[in-house]
């Protein structure tokens, strides 16, 4: 595994130097799940609810996000982003929303953060807009789906989504 790269040899954290490496493309992807009570997912459907177009604003709330995650991890370089696409899904069988990101970028580090950030906002947005009608939903099934670009090369989620029910 190697040594602890973000903690100096008196134990403070420090940030890694990137500085000598050369860019290289990367790419990210990300996904995950909230859901709804039957009576959230209809409003959404219907484009009813009292906050406006939710997966509109949710969408937008990512791509934001994954802007300014150096600003919401710690220790997470600040990087030049070339492409960001957030996308919410709806889902009638399982009565809820899949989000997916899809970040990219000319970089010395990779953007794995970035995708993830990019969904778990969009996510939280979904509920802070739907909050009103029902709190009663869950999120599930976050992860990083693929990337590749750097040192760690190309890595592919080999597991399954939770499909409670199925």
């Amino acid at each position: 595994m190697g040594s602890i790269t973000h903690l100096d040899e008196y134990g403070h954290p420090k940030m890694v130097d990137v500085g000598a490496k050369d860019p290289t493309e990367r790419m990210a992807k990300a996904c995950g799940w909230i859901i709804l009570p039957r009576s959230v997912y209809d409003v959404v459907c219907r484009g009813e609810a009292p906050k406006g177009d939710v997966l509109k604003i949710a969408e937008l709330a990512g791509i934001m996000a994954a802007k300014r995650t150096w600003e919401l991890i710690p220790l997470c370089h600040n990087i030049r982003i070339d492409h960001v696409e957030v996308r919410c899904e709806l889902d009638e069988k399982r009565s809820g929303i899949r989000v997916t990101s899809d970040v990219s970028a000319r970089e010395v580090t990779g953007v794995e953060m970035e995708a993830l950030t990019a969904v778990t906002v969009a996510l939280l947005t979904i509920y802070d807009m739907c909050k009103g009608i029902d709190k009663g939903m869950y999120f599930e099934d976050i992860h990083l789906a693929e990337k590749s670009g750097g040192k760690s090369g190309h890595y592919v989620w080999k597991g399954q989504e939770v499909r409670k029910g199925d």
